[in-house]
């Protein structure tokens, strides 16, 4: 089941109906999906007006099979979740239903993570062979050596922190290290880690806004990007941001259709032509776009792009 975040509340307000919701959980989790359907159905007449029941109706009523029934469910989940803290626009988006976002509701990414921070490192690490900051620091230095430039760099922003698992890739290159991450419980394990010089809470493109132009002289966002689908706010707070010269590598999920939309999973994936005209439309070069998967699904390689992007 998806986390329901911390600002809609976790109990309906009515007993019976939390009752009733707890079983449905629990079927969901014993893989009986029709059985779950039931007793969410049964919530809801009881807590008409409680997002996290549509939600995981709509959950429900997808795994069963009718898509159509998970389509009005989430439907009613986003209309009763109006600052899209349970990240129904995204489901929604990915059935091809509605319009697609431009990217995932902070409110949504800032509770997933919050949630997931402590256990963060050994589920990506361990279970999803995560290897997204070892792919950006070897595309780094493949871009410096295309470009003739000695792999060393003053300072470096990393976008989207987390944990701290790209600074500790990126510590030997680097001289300062500045992250951000819209997580408070990421950015206190980041703290942990005394890579870097500064760390905030907030929003990639108010942070870049924030920064001296032209101050840093690297940026990774390892996986970020899968949370964010127009990539044009971004890519040009970033190239703000850097100095004449400058590097942006970051890693996103993969797509050969159109530009970018929600995949399956609820993250945005993007098309290597999308990449090249949004990268030339704020100015950079793009130094090296190849396709690399940061991590395995049910033990399948998510397909995957990285990207070296250089500031003339």
């Amino acid at each position: 089941m998806t986390p329901i975040n911390a600002q809609i509340s976790r109990s309906s307000g009515n007993l019976i109906a939390d009752r009733r919701f707890a079983w449905g959980e629990a079927a969901a989790r014993d893989g009986d999906h029709i059985a779950a359907v039931d007793l969410f159905l049964q919530t809801l007449e009881l807590a008409p007006e409680w997002a996290p029941g549509w939600l995981a109706l709509g959950e429900a009523r997808q795994r069963s099979g009718d898509a159509a029934g998970a389509r009005e469910a989430f439907a009613c989940a986003d209309m009763l979740d109006p600052a899209g803290e349970l990240g129904v626009g995204l489901r929604l988006a990915a059935l091809g239903a509605g319009d697609c976002p431009a990217s995932a509701p902070a409110a949504y990414v800032r509770d997933l993570f919050d949630q997931y921070a402590a256990r963060f490192d050994a589920h990506l690490v361990g279970a999803l062979a995560y290897r997204g900051p070892d792919i950006l620091r070897a595309a780094v230095e493949r871009a410096c050596a295309l470009i003739s430039r000695t792999p060393r760099f003053g300072a470096m922003l990393d976008l989207g922190c987390g944990t701290g698992l790209a600074a500790r890739a990126f510590a030997p290159l680097v001289g300062a290290i500045a992250g951000v991450d819209l997580s408070p419980a990421m950015i206190a394990e980041a703290g942990k880690t005394d890579l870097y010089a500064l760390l905030a809470a907030g929003d990639l493109v108010a942070f870049l806004d924030a920064c001296p132009a032209g101050g840093a002289d690297l940026a990774v966002a390892a996986d970020v990007f899968v949370y964010i689908g127009d990539l044009a706010p971004g890519l040009a707070a970033c190239f703000r941001a850097l100095s004449p010269g400058g590097l942006l590598a970051f890693t996103t999920q993969a797509t050969r259709d159109g530009d970018w939309r929600v995949g399956g999973d609820l993250r945005y994936v993007h098309s290597q032509a999308y990449i090249r005209r949004a990268a030339e439309a704020v100015g950079f070069q793009t130094v090296l776009l190849e396709t690399a998967s940061t991590r395995r699904d049910a033990g399948v390689e998510v397909p995957g792009l990285v990207a070296v992007l250089a500031r003339p």
